[in-house]
Formats: C-alpha cells, sequence, structure tokens
C-alpha cells in the first residue's frame, strides 16, 4: 500500500472537546489552586450574567469542601432565572454552545467554553459527573441532571435525570468535584477574586462557606442594577476581508445597498451609497455576486467612507459612584477619585475604560500598589506582567503625582489603581483570558483614565502636605504662647488671657466662638466666625442641642436625631470675611456653659480654631 494511503487512515477530526482534554492548560486549569479558581470564577461569571439579563439582584451562594489535601467539591448556587430542562445538559456539558457568542454586546462570557470546561475538568480528575439542579419558577419543578461530557463527540452524556424538590423560588446549582487545593493568603485565591468581584459588582451579594465552614459574607453596596447592554450590528471598520465575503456569500439580502445596511451599524442610506460609490459597485448588485477584488474594493471603502463611531449602548460601564461604593465597601481608606472615560473603538469594537485611585487608610505604606484589572466586570489575577493595564500604569510618571516609583516600574505607597475595560470584545492575550492585549487605542485610553485619577491624588497629597506643615507649625505656637501668655498674666498680677484669637490670626485659620451673654431668664447665643486666611472658605456649621432654640438670624436648617435637634448654618466666607450667627436659649448662663462643642463640617480641622466659650 502506498504510505500517503496509509498515513490517511490515521486522520481523523478532532473533537473540541478532545483537544482541551489535553490541553487544559490553555483554559487555566494548570495548577491545583488555579483549576479551582477558574472553576469558580466561571460559575460566578455565569450567575452574575443571567441574573443580570432577567434584572435580578444578583445573591450567589458558594460553598467549597474538602475531603483531602488534594480534593475539593465547589458547589455554587445562584438566584436567576434559571434553565429549561432542554437546554441544561447542552449548556453544561457542550463545549462551544451557548447564546453570547454571535452577539455585539457587552458580557462576561462570549465562547460557550468556560462551565462546560470546568465540568470537563472535573470529570477527568475525578471521574465523576457534574451535578446540575435548576428550577425557572416557583410553581414549576426543579430538575436535576447528572451529567459528563463525551469528548470524542463533544456531545453531553445524561448519567441522571429527575425531577426534585428545591426550596429556591427559582436559579441554578452546580455541584463539581475535582482535584484542586484552596489557598488562602496570597493575590491568586478564591477570596480575593470574589472580594474583586464585589468591588465592581456592588449590586450583588456573595456568600462564601470555606472548607473549615468559615463564612463569609460580600454584602452589596447598591439596590441598582447595572445598565443592560444592548445588542448591536457589527461595525464595517472592525471586519475583515474574509468576515465581510463571508457575510456577502450567505446574506438574504437582494441588493448591494440593503446588505450593507442591514448587515452593519452605522450605515443609512446615504453612507450606503457613499461605500457603494467608492468601491466602485452598483448599489443593486446582488451580493452572492461579488467577486473576490470587488469584495477587496468595498472593504476598502469603509475605511474611505463617513461612517459614524459605533454606538456605545451595547456597553455597560460600573460608573463612578458605583466603583467608590465598591472600594470603600471593601477596604479602609481615606481618599478615592473615580473616573469614566468617555467611549472609543478599536477595531471597530467600541471599547471604555474606568479607572480609580484609592490612597491611605489601612493599606501598605512600603509595598508596591495594588492593581485590580476587570475586563467587562470580570478580574483578572494571572499574568498581570503580560497586561495592557499593568502596561498603562508603568507608563505613567508616577512621581509626577507624588507617587514613588523606584526604577520606573510599579509606583510604590498606600494605594490601590483599579483599571476596568468594557468591551463588546476584549482583546485578550490567550484563551485562559487573563491578560489584555496592547491594542494603541486601548492603551492610550488607560493612560489618560490613570493621569486624570492621578492629577486629583497629586491635589490631595498636595493638600496634605500643607496641612502636616500647619499642623506642626501650630503645635509649635501652642506650647510657646502658653507660657508667654501665663508670664504675662503672671507680670500683670490678671487671669491668664485666652490665646486661641491669637493662634487663629497667626495660623491664617478660620476662628469659630461662641459668646453668651444674659437675657432676662434665658440667654442670647452670639456664634462669632472670622476668616483669617487668605482664601475663601465654605463649610456647614452644626449646634446639636437636646433643647429648643428661638430667634435665630440667619434661619439655620434644622434636623431632628432621636431627642437632639442639630442647626446647620451655611457659612461662605471671604479672605478676612466674618460673620454672627446669633440665637436664644430659654436657659441660664451656667447651664449654657455647658453646650457642646461646635462642629465645622466641609473643612478640614487644620483650618479652624474653635475657642472656648466666654461669658459677655
Amino acid at each position: 500500500m502506498v504510505i500517503a494511503e496509509e498515513l490517511a487512515k490515521k486522520q481523523k477530526a478532532i473533537s473540541i472537546a478532545e483537544f482541551f482534554e489535553k490541553n487544559r492548560q490553555i483554559l487555566g486549569f494548570d495548577s491545583s489552586p488555579r483549576s479551582l479558581l477558574t472553576s469558580v470564577k466561571e460559575a460566578v461569571d455565569n450567575a452574575l450574567d443571567a441574573c443580570e439579563e432577567s434584572g435580578i439582584l444578583p445573591d450567589i451562594f458558594i460553598k467549597l469542601e474538602s475531603k483531602s489535601k488534594d480534593s475539593v467539591t465547589l458547589i455554587v448556587e445562584d438566584n436567576g432565572p434559571g434553565i429549561v430542562k432542554e437546554q441544561i445538559p447542552r449548556v453544561f456539558a457542550k463545549l462551544l454552545y451557548g447564546s453570547r457568542f454571535h452577539s455585539v454586546k457587552q458580557s462576561r462570557g462570549q465562547q460557550g467554553i468556560g462551565i462546560s470546561a470546568a465540568i470537563l475538568y472535573s470529570q477527568l480528575t475525578s471521574g465523576r459527573p457534574a451535578k446540575i439542579l435548576s428550577k425557572i419558577d416557583k410553581d414549576a419543578p426543579a430538575h436535576y441532571f447528572e451529567l459528563l461530557i463525551n469528548t470524542q463527540t463533544n456531545e453531553p452524556e445524561i448519567v441522571a435525570d429527575r425531577i426534585t424538590d428545591w426550596d429556591r423560588l427559582r436559579g441554578t446549582r452546580i455541584e463539581l468535584e475535582m482535584n484542586a487545593s484552596y489557598i488562602k493568603g496570597r493575590r491568586q485565591s478564591v477570596y480575593e477574586y470574589l472580594k474583586d468581584t464585589a468591588i465592581v459588582n456592588p449590586h450583588a451579594r456573595i456568600k462564601l462557606i470555606e472548607p473549615d465552614n468559615n463564612q463569609i459574607i460580600f454584602e452589596r453596596a447598591t439596590d441598582k442594577m447595572p445598565i443592560q447592554p444592548k445588542e448591536i450590528l457589527p461595525h464595517p471598520r472592525g471586519i475583515e476581508l474574509g468576515t465581510l465575503m463571508k457575510m456577502l456569500r450567505y446574506t438574504q439580502s437582494k441588493d448591494l445597498d440593503s446588505f450593507l445596511r442591514s448587515s452593519f451599524s452605522k450605515i443609512g442610506p446615504q453612507t450606503a451609497k457613499e461605500i457603494s460609490k467608492k468601491a466602485g459597485l452598483l448599489p443593486e448588485t446582488d451580493p452572492k455576486e461579488v467577486m473576490h477584488d470587488e469584495a477587496k474594493r468595498l472593504h476598502g471603502a469603509f475605511s474611505k467612507a463617513k461612517i459614524l463611531a459605533p454606538a456605545t449602548d451595547c456597553l455597560s460601564p460600573i460608573t463612578e459612584e458605583l466603583i467608590r461604593k465598591g472600594l470603600e465597601k471593601e477596604h479602609k481608606i481615606d481618599f478615592i477619585e473615580t473616573v469614566t472615560r468617555p467611549a472609543g473603538v478599536h477595531n471597530g469594537h467600541p471599547f471604555q475604560v474606568e479607572a480609580g485611585i484609592a490612597y491611605g487608610g489601612n493599606l501598605p505604606k512600603e509595598d508596591k500598589v495594588e492593581i485590580l484589572r476587570f475586563a467587562n466586570r470580570v478580574p483578572l489575577l494571572y499574568q498581570q506582567g503580560a497586561c495592557a493595564i499593568t502596561h498603562g500604569v508603568e507608563n505613567i510618571k508616577w512621581r509626577t503625582y507624588s507617587l514613588d516609583q523606584p526604577g520606573g516600574s510599579l509606583p510604590i505607597g498606600p494605594a490601590i489603581i483599579l483599571v476596568h475595560l468594557a468591551s463588546t470584545h476584549i482583546p485578550f492575550t490567550s484563551e485562559s483570558k487573563e491578560a489584555i492585549a496592547d491594542v494603541p487605542e486601548v492603551v492610550a485610553e488607560i493612560e489618560l483614565a490613570l493621569k486624570e485619577v492621578a492629577r486629583h491624588l497629586k491635589s490631595y497629597l498636595s493638600r496634605q502636605d500643607k496641612l502636616i506643615l500647619r499642623r506642626e507649625k501650630e503645635e509649635i505656637i501652642q506650647k510657646i504662647l502658653p507660657r508667654i501668655a501665663t508670664k504675662v498674666g503672671e507680670i500683670l498680677e490678671r487671669p491668664t488671657p485666652d490665646i486661641m484669637p491669637v493662634v487663629a490670626k497667626i495660623m491664617g485659620n478660620v476662628f469659630i466662638q461662641r459668646m453668651v451673654k444674659q437675657n432676662g431668664n434665658g440667654c442670647i447665643v452670639e456664634i462669632r466666625i472670622k476668616n483669617h486666611g487668605d482664601g475663601v472658605h465654605h463649610f456647614n456649621l452644626h449646634e446639636t442641642l437636646t433643647f429648643q432654640i428661638s430667634s435665630p438670624s440667619p434661619e439655620p436648617k434644622i434636623i431632628q436625631i432621636g431627642e437632639q435637634t442639630d442647626h446647620i448654618w451655611k457659612v461662605s466666607l471671604k479672605a478676612g470675611e466674618q460673620k454672627v450667627l446669633v440665637y436664644k436659649l430659654n436657659i441660664g448662663i451656667e447651664e449654657a456653659s455647658k453646650l457642646p462643642q461646635l462642629i465645622a463640617e466641609g473643612i478640614d480641622e487644620e483650618l479652624i480654631t474653635v475657642a472656648k466659650m466666654v461669658n459677655i
């Protein structure tokens, strides 16, 4: 027999499941800790997507049971819409099966590989089927399946299929046994992944039960659901020649004009005519009869014609407010700034970069700043050095923004830098989806976002440095002046004078003093405020009392807090300006002398001096 014929007998098609069976490291199953993290990630991502698409606030439960050192059972439950019985086997036990691959809109998963890959890994390492439970309505039955993946055919094998009771109104539960290990105290851990997920998904409630039965709950910080992205048509600027030729070959449109308008976003009647003209084709041309050279001219016309940028309602950014809430929920910090950049386009795909920087609090001062990377609300915990987000951070000259940066690498200081990329197509460097490729348009937007929040950080740190110097100066003054005042009092045989007005004047502070004078059986209170500084100050002054005031001038805003009444005056003072707030109390001077201290809100405490009360 001819050798070629013998070799031909050995050749056969390879199932996608067979391929990943032998190359599971490509999908992130290359070590025991990472395999568990990848499985948790895929299950949680599916749960979040399902809940959000149905307008349900996510409530996700994760339980980890460790039978031995290298064996873990993972259980993930959600309160999502559930899955209809007929779809359960294919959704969980068939790779490359899903509803989002052909949709041009932002979503966490698209290829239909994630959860089925976790099931494949579980099957390979434990030999046991995945256990799935799903319910679509409180009055509908719960369907229980045990599933394996036939790797030769990439089809589900149903080991068990029955109806059972489940006390949830609706939702899905998956249970996987696998060769894995649960690790604590490291950046690439299940706990850190869930904490990061909670930051950029503040509308979700996530409960984790660790193998030692320790419970951790990440409470939701908002009841506001993310804006649901809308599906759009592909943009002509992102289409490659081969894809265009395939679209022309299989379109249902009868002419080129209707093909262009129905197949792409931002192409209307006039734009379609302009594209046809630049390509040298008639609008009436049958798309199926367009030859290679003509398709090439048509493809070139896309870049020559004036076509609007793709719509951005296919994206769902986290928003500045919710990034702030998420960071404040999971970290104790002194300063935070966030930004959501305007949408951009890369290879025809709309994208949006968001950034946040948190500083101070209980963050470590001598370590490198912590980089939190996200793509479509999913944390990226591995391959940090290969990611465009990290490269964007490294490209910034952080010394300009008051952070140390040895050797031009990552900056050092008590800070967290968060970057989120939202896009209809995240340009990942590999199938494991752990790092974003260095697409020039994306990197440029990352750097612009980082510079914007960094400028606010610099202003904050500069202000803090000035306040520290003021504090040191005031401490020195308050050590020296009392001694001088006491000495002067002794020499003149008079009481020691109050030095606070002098301190306020020397420091250029806002001076606040409460003055009380007898008024029949009651008293009149004057709150005297003077700005000794050279700038304008705006703040709220709070007088919180357990009794009523009368005849206030000007009128304060009043808020009742239990038995106490908070009187709030809005104060604005130009340099050198002074104001007096007056009200009456139906109490004597002796009782008035026990009034609580005034509180100034909206001004740094180093910029105010509050003196003792004086009877006049």
